[in-house]
C-alpha cells in the first residue's frame, strides 16, 4: 500500500511540475517587458530552491516587486519532491531549451546579475548535474538560424558550463549523484553502467565542441578534481580518466596528477626516519584513493598511456630513485600482480618497443624487474624475482643479439635496449648467468655482430656490454675493448641526450642550399664522410688531402730526383755541422763520429724502379719505409718512366703490408704514405693507374681493408683531379689575315708611342745557349720635370713570364677520366666472387663503393660526360639490393649519390634530353624523388631522414631549374606541361608537371 501511494504521489507531483513549466514558458512566449521574464522564472524557481525573494526584488521595477515577495513557497519536504521530479523527468529538458535559445536570445542581456543569479542561473547551477551536463554540452554546436543568435546561444552555455563544472565542482557532484546504487552499495547495474558512460563522454567532449573563441577553462587544459572523499563513485572517476586519455590529453591529466602523488610520496619519506616499507603506504588513505582510481580503469590503452605519460613526468619533476619507485609502486603495485597485462606492458613494452630516458628504464627495472627499493639489496628478494630477471636477460640478449635489429632499428632503440641489458647484466652473478639457456651465446654474437659495424657508436655499445659482461664473468679481469669505457660508471646514453633535442626541421636542411639555388655539396660530402667512417678516417683524409696539394713546376726545369726528399735533411745537417765548425773554428782538426751506423751503406732510392724493387722486398723492412718515404715525391715528378711502371707500382702500393715493415706505434705514418704515393700515382698517370686498381678492386687476393682503401685512394684522386689547375694561353679573338697596308711585319712592335721616342733595335739575350726570343727595344723621352734618364723598354715575340691577360687557369681535369674511374667500378658490383660479396657481409666495401661514385660525378658536375655516366650510375642505385639495403651505411651512400646526380647535371642538358626523347635521365629523377619520399617516411635511421629531406630540396630546384630551361626553348608548349615521350619532371608544391 505504501508504495502504491508514493507512486500515486509522484506521478501527481510530475504532472504538477510538467503543467507550472508549462505556464512558465506561455508568459515567457507572452511577455513584453523583462520584469515578466523575471517574474515568471521567479515563480517556478522558488517552488524548487530554498531562494531568498528580497534579494531580487531590490533589482527588478516596482510594479513587479509584489509578484516576486508573494511568490508561493513549497516546505522543504515538498520542494525536494518537485525538484526531483523537475530534473529526472521532462520538464528540465523542455524549460532548459526556452532558456537556453529563447531566453538568452531576447531578454538576458537586459537581467541584472541578481536576477540572472537566481531567477536564470541558478536552474543549472542548483540542478542535477548529470541532467544539466547533458542538456548544456549539445547546445555547444549550432546550426545558424534566423530565430536565434547562435552566437549569443554558444556563449551563454559555455559561460554556464565554466559556472556548473569549474566554479561550483560540477564533476565532484557528478560523481556524488552517481554513487548512490540502486541494488547494492558493492556493484552498479548496466544502466548505471551506461549512465556513467555517457556522462563521462559528453564531459570530457567539451574541449572538442568548444569554440575557438570559448574561454580557455574549457580547453584541453581543463581542471582535473582532486577531491580524495573515498565515497565518491571510482567507476565515474576511471571513466573520466579513460575518456581523457582516449582523447589525446594524457598529458595534460597527468600534468595535474604526478605532482600530487609525489608530493604525497616526499611528505610520507619526510615523516619517516626509519627505511620506508610497504606498509606506511598501504595504511596510508591518499594512497589507497591513488589505487583504487587507477583500478577502477578497464581500459588497458588508458593504463599504459598513464604509465608512460607518468614516468616522463617524474623525469621532468627531476624525482630521485626512490621517490620515483614508491610514486609507481602504489599506482601500479596491485595491478601488476593481477593482471597479466600491466606486467607485459612494463616487461615487454616499456623494455623492447618503448625509448624512454634512461632514469625512466632505471625506473622501470627497479620496480617491475627488481621488485624492490632502490635502497634494498636485490639478493634479499625471493626466488621468483631472480626468475623474473633472468627471464628479462635472456629475452633482451636475444633481441639484442638478431642482426637484422642491428641493421634496421633506430639507434636510439638499440641504444636503449643495450642498456636495459647492461643494467641488468650488473645486478646478476656468474652462478646466475650460467642457468639461462641462451644468454651467454646470445650477448657474444651481439658483441661480434656491432664491433663489425662501420658505427662507432654502435662500436661502443658492443665494447660497453662486453665490460659489462667481463665483469660478471670475472671481476677481476675486465675486457675493455675501447678507450672511452676505462671509468668507474658507465654512461648509458652514449651521448644521445643532446642529439635527441636538436630539431630535424626543413629548416636545417635548407641551409645546405646556397645563394645560387644550387645546393652546396660540401656539407652532403660531410655528412655521409662522417656517416661512412663512423667518425674515424677524417683526420687521415685531410692530411693526405693537404699532402697531394702541389706547385706548378717548369716541365723544361732539370730535376735530380735523388735530392727531392732529403732537402729538408740536408738542411737540417747543414746547420747542424755549422753550429759544431762554429765551436771548434780555431782548430784545424775538426772531432767526427767513429760509430758505425751503416748509412753508408744504405743507398739513396732515387728511381721508380728501385722504389718498387723495395717495395717488394717485404722482408726488409728499412728498405720498404726509404721507398714509402720518397714514392710520393719522385711520382709528383713525373718522370718518362712512370708511364711503363704505373701499373706495377700501383699493385706493390697496394699489396706491401705497412703494419709489418713499420714500427710499432708508426703504422698510421707507413699507411698515410703509401696512400699519398697512389692518390699521386692516380693523379699523374690516371689510365694506367685505374686500370690496375679497378682490377685489385674485385681481386680475391686482397681483403676488405684494401679494397677500402682503393676506394679511398680513387674518391681522393678524384677530387685532385678536379681541383687542379693548370696554365694555358687565353685564346684571343683577332683577324685571321693581316692587313697588307700595314708598313711594317706583324712580329715587330708598333711604332706609336710618345713624341720623340726613338726607333726599335733588335739586341740580343746572352742568358742561356738556346734563346727562342727575339726582343727589341728603344729609348724613350723625358717626361715634363723629369730629370733622370727614361728607362728602356723592351718587346719580345713571347715572353718569358706570359701576361697575366694573356693567360687563363683551366680547373677540373677530371671529366676526361671519369669514365675511367666509374664505369670499371661499377661493372659486376653485385656477383658474388670468391671472398668478395658486396651486397652481403662486405656491405662497408659496397657503401664506400656508392660515396666514391658520388664524388665522381661531383666532380664531373656541369660537363658531358655528367649526362652520360649519370643514367648508368642510377641503374645501379636503383637495384633493390642496394637502394632498399638492410644497412643505413648503404643507404646514406645512395642517398649522397643521388644528390650528387642532382648537382652534377645541368639544367640544359637534362631540357635537351626531354626534347630528344631521351626517357633515361627522366626516369632516373622521378625515381630519385619518389625514393626520397619513401625513406623520409619510413627509413627508421635519422640521418637518412635528414639525407632524404635534402635530397628532396635539390630535386625540386633542379626541377624548376629545368623547367626554366624548357620554357626558354624554340618548342611550343601547351597547358603547362610537354609532350615529349614519356619522361617526367615534377615540381614538388606545385601542379606543373613537365613530360
Amino acid at each position: 500500500m505504501e508504495a502504491a501511494a508514493a507512486a500515486k504521489r509522484k506521478i501527481e507531483v510530475e504532472s504538477k511540475v510538467i503543467e507550472k513549466v508549462g505556464e512558465v514558458i506561455r508568459e515567457i512566449e507572452r511577455a513584453k517587458h523583462v520584469e515578466q521574464v523575471i517574474c515568471a522564472l521567479h515563480s517556478l524557481a522558488v517552488l524548487l530552491f530554498p531562494i531568498d525573494s528580497s534579494l531580487l526584488s531590490g533589482s527588478i521595477d516596482e510594479h513587479y516587486k509584489d509578484q516576486v515577495i508573494i511568490a508561493k513557497v513549497h516546505a522543504p519536504n515538498e520542494r525536494d519532491d518537485w525538484w526531483r521530479a523537475f530534473y529526472q523527468g521532462a520538464a528540465f529538458p523542455t524549460l532548459a531549451r526556452v532558456l537556453l535559445l529563447d531566453v538568452a536570445s531576447n531578454w538576458l542581456t537586459c537581467f541584472p546579475l541578481s536576477a540572472k543569479k537566481h531567477s536564470y542561473d541558478v536552474f543549472f547551477v542548483n540542478g542535477l548535474s548529470t541532467e544539466v551536463v547533458q542538456v548544456l554540452v549539445p547546445h555547444l554546436q549550432l546550426t545558424s538560424s534566423d530565430v536565434f543568435d547562435v552566437n549569443v546561444v554558444q556563449s551563454n552555455v559555455e559561460r554556464l558550463l565554466v559556472l556548473c563544472l569549474l566554479d561550483n565542482d560540477g564533476v565532484f557532484k557528478m560523481a556524488l549523484d552517481l554513487a548512490v546504487s540502486p541494488h547494492s552499495e558493492d556493484t552498479i547495474n548496466e544502466r548505471l553502467k551506461s549512465v556513467v558512460s555517457r556522462v563521462a563522454h559528453i564531459v570530457t567532449s567539451i574541449p572538442d565542441k568548444a569554440r575557438l573563441r570559448a574561454p580557455p577553462l574549457l580547453s584541453s587544459q581543463q581542471a582535473i578534481t582532486d577531491k580524495s572523499e573515498m565515497d565518491v563513485n571510482l567507476s565515474f572517476l576511471g571513466e573520466i580518466f579513460s575518456r581523457i586519455v582516449r582523447r589525446g590529453s594524457s598529458d595534460v591529466l597527468l600534468s595535474e596528477v604526478t605532482p600530487q602523488v609525489l608530493r604525497h610520496v616526499r611528505s610520507c619519506l619526510s615523516s619517516n626516519t626509519d627505511v620506508v616499507d610497504t606498509d606506511v603506504f598501504e595504511s596510508n588513505p591518499e594512497s589507497q584513493f591513488w589505487l583504487k582510481i587507477m583500478e577502477a580503469i578497464t581500459d588497458s590503452y588508458t593504463v599504459e598511456r598513464i604509465a608512460e605519460q607518468l614516468l616522463r613526468q617524474l623525469a621532468t619533476e627531476h624525482a630521485s630513485d626512490i621517490e620515483a619507485y614508491w610514486v609507481l609502486w602504489i599506482l601500479f603495485h596491485q595491478l601488476l600482480k593481477s593482471q597479466s597485462s600491466v606486467r607485459s606492458m612494463f616487461v615487454d613494452k616499456f623494455l623492447l618497443w618503448k625509448v624512454f630516458p634512461v632514469c625512466c628504464l632505471q625506473w622501470i627495472l627497479q620496480f617491475a624487474v627488481f621488485e624492490c627499493s632502490p635502497i634494498k639489496d636485490l639478493w634479499t628478494k625471493g626466488h621468483e624475482t631472480t626468475n623474473g630477471l633472468l627471464d628479462i636477460v635472456q629475452r633482451l640478449a636475444a633481441v639484442w643479439s638478431k642482426r637484422d635489429f642491428v641493421q634496421s632499428a633506430p639507434l636510439e632503440q638499440q641504444a636503449y635496449i643495450t642498456a636495459a641489458l647492461g643494467l641488468c647484466l650488473e645486478k646478476m652473478s656468474k652462478e646466475e648467468l650460467d642457468k639461462t639457456k641462451d644468454a651467454m651465446h646470445s650477448i657474444l654474437q651481439g658483441v661480434n655482430c656491432r664491433l663489425e659495424s662501420p658505427a662507432d657508436l654502435v662500436r661502443k655499445m658492443a665494447s660497453t656490454i662486453a665490460l659489462v659482461f667481463s665483469k660478471v664473468v670475472d671481476p677481476k679481469n675486465p675486457l675493455y675493448l675501447d678507450d672511452s669505457c676505462n671509468g668507474e660508471t658507465i654512461d648509458w646514453e652514449f651521448g644521445l641526450t643532446t642529439s635527441e633535442k636538436v630539431s630535424l626541421s626543413v629548416s636545417n636542411a635548407e641551409k645546405q642550399i646556397d645563394e645560387t639555388g644550387m645546393s652546396t655539396s660540401a656539407t652532403l660530402s660531410k655528412d655521409l664522410a662522417r656517416a661512412a667512417d663512423g667518425g674515424k678516417g677524417i683526420g687521415v683524409k685531410s692530411k693526405s688531402k693537404k699532402s697531394s696539394e702541389f706547385s706548378l713546376v717548369d716541365p723544361d726545369e732539370i730535376i735530380d730526383p735523388a735530392t727531392l726528399n732529403y732537402e729538408s735533411v740536408s738542411d737540417e745537417n747543414d746547420d747542424d755541422d755549422a753550429s759544431e765548425n762554429s765551436d771548434s773554428c780555431d782548430s784545424s782538426l775538426q772531432p767526427y763520429d767513429l760509430t758505425d751506423d751503416d748509412t753508408d751503406l744504405k743507398r739513396k732510392i732515387s728511381q721508380l724502379v728501385d722504389v718498387v724493387g723495395a717495395l717488394r722486398k717485404s722482408d726488409d723492412a728499412d728498405g720498404v719505409e726509404r721507398a714509402l718515404d720518397v714514392a710520393e715525391s719522385l711520382i709528383r715528378a713525373s718522370p718518362d718512366e712512370l708511364t711503363h711502371l704505373a701499373g706495377d707500382l700501383v699493385r706493390t702500393l697496394v699489396q706491401v703490408r705497412c703494419s709489418d715493415v713499420a714500427v710499432e706505434g708508426e703504422e698510421e705514418s707507413a699507411e698515410e704514405k703509401r696512400q699519398r704515393a697512389l692518390i699521386a700515382l692516380v693523379a699523374t698517370r690516371p689510365f694506367e693507374s685505374l686500370d690496375t686498381l679497378n682490377k685489385l678492386l674485385y681481386s680475391p687476393n686482397v681483403d676488405v681493408c684494401q679494397r677500402i682503401m682503393i676506394l679511398d685512394v680513387m674518391t681522393l684522386a678524384a677530387e685532385e683531379l678536379a681541383n687542379a689547375k693548370t696554365m694555358k694561353p687565353k685564346h684571343q679573338k683577332g683577324p685571321l689575315i693581316s692587313n697588307i697596308s700595314e708598313p711594317q711585319p706583324w712580329f715587330l712592335p708598333s711604332n706609336t708611342g710618345p713624341p720623340g721616342a726613338g726607333s726599335w733595335k733588335e739586341v740580343s739575350d746572352t742568358g742561356t745557349l738556346l734563346n727562342w726570343l727575339i726582343r727589341n727595344e728603344r729609348e724613350l723621352p723625358l717626361k715634363p720635370g723629369q730629370v733622370k734618364r727614361g728607362k728602356t723598354r723592351r718587346w719580345n715575340l713571347r715572353s718569358g713570364n706570359i701576361h697575366e691577360s694573356q693567360t687563363e687557369w683551366s680547373q677540373n681535369k677530371f671529366p676526361l677520366y671519369a669514365a675511367a674511374f666509374m664505369l670499371p667500378a661499377m661493372q659486376g658490383f653485385d656477383k658474388k666472387r670468391h671472398g668478395v660479396d658486396l651486397l652481403g657481409q662486405d656491405f662497408i666495401v659496397l657503401g664506400k663503393l656508392i660515396y666514391m661514385l658520388g664524388v665522381c660525378m661531383k666532380c664531373a658536375s656541369m660537363h658531358p660526360e655528367a649526362s652520360a655516366l649519370a643514367p648508368l650510375l642510377l641503374d645501379m642505385l636503383r637495384a633493390r639490393e642496394v637502394c632498399h639495403h638492410k644497412e643505413a651505411y648503404v643507404r646514406r651512400a645512395v642517398l649522397f649519390a643521388a644528390s650528387c646526380v642532382l648537382i652534377a647535371l645541368h639544367p640544359s642538358s637534362i631540357a635537351s634530353s626531354l626534347v630528344e626523347g631521351n626517357i633515361e635521365i627522366s626516369e632516373g629523377l622521378e625515381w630519385i624523388r619518389t625514393w626520397a619520399l619513401h625513406v623520409a617516411d619510413s627509413d627508421p635511421d635519422r640521418e637518412c631522414y635528414t639525407m632524404a629531406v635534402s635530397c628532396l630540396q635539390l630535386h625540386s630546384e633542379m626541377a624548376l631549374l629545368a623547367s626554366r630551361a624548357l620554357e626558354s626553348a624554340e618548342t611550343t608548349f601547351k597547358a603547362k606541361t610537354i609532350s615529349l615521350s614519356k619522361g617526367t619532371i615534377k615540381i614538388p608544391n606545385s601542379n606543373i608537371q613537365y613530360y
